[in-house]
């Protein structure tokens, strides 16, 4: 499966994050309101979802994974001992 630059992805995240503290403090502004949706239909499109709420859960599981995986890479490697 294709998928997105991280930076592309953390980028529309943070703007989805940043229209979603707008829209929550002024639910009634429509031009708000429209960006929000707008940042979570480009989520959704990027991430492969059909929900905004499913494409923010996958892009921050998507950004986190690296982090992670090089973590396990990391830790699965013995360390050097004491006594080598």
């Amino acid at each position: 499966m294709l998928l997105p630059a991280r930076a592309e992805v953390a980028r529309h995240l943070e703007q989805y994050r940043a229209w979603e503290r707008l829209m929550l403090a002024s639910p009634d502004n429509r031009a708000v309101r429209g960006n929000f949706e707008n940042t979570g239909y480009t989520l959704c499109v990027l991430m492969g979802k059909r929900c905004a709420r499913e494409a923010v859960d996958a892009a921050e599981l998507y950004l986190n994974s690296r982090g992670s995986r090089e973590r396990a890479a990391r830790d699965a490697w013995p360390t050097p001992s004491a006594n080598a």
